[in-house]
């Protein structure tokens, strides 16, 4: 998917899906370098015009597939490859 793609509330795709896909594309351009945090959920949730809950699954499930790994009170990051 496209890293500048946005969130298309009619595609079959759910968002949150929608928005796993894109913040890979984005890691994977180097967006957000190994180790240091993406944007905050708030903020995705704003820039994507999206539920902040609708962030958190995508991130659980880039979390489970490796690609971030969240610090309580400190952040989600990119995890090393």
């Amino acid at each position: 998917m496209d890293p500048d793609a946005r969130i298309d509330p009619y595609a079959p795709l759910p968002p949150f899906r929608q928005l796993v896909e894109i913040l890979t594309a984005r890691i994977e351009r180097g967006d957000w370098p190994p180790e240091r945090p993406i944007t905050a959920e708030a903020r995705l949730a704003e820039e994507y015009g999206i539920a902040r809950n609708t962030v958190r699954r995508a991130i659980a499930v880039l979390t489970e597939r490796g690609l971030l790994f969240v610090v309580p009170k400190r952040g989600t990051f990119v995890a090393k490859r």
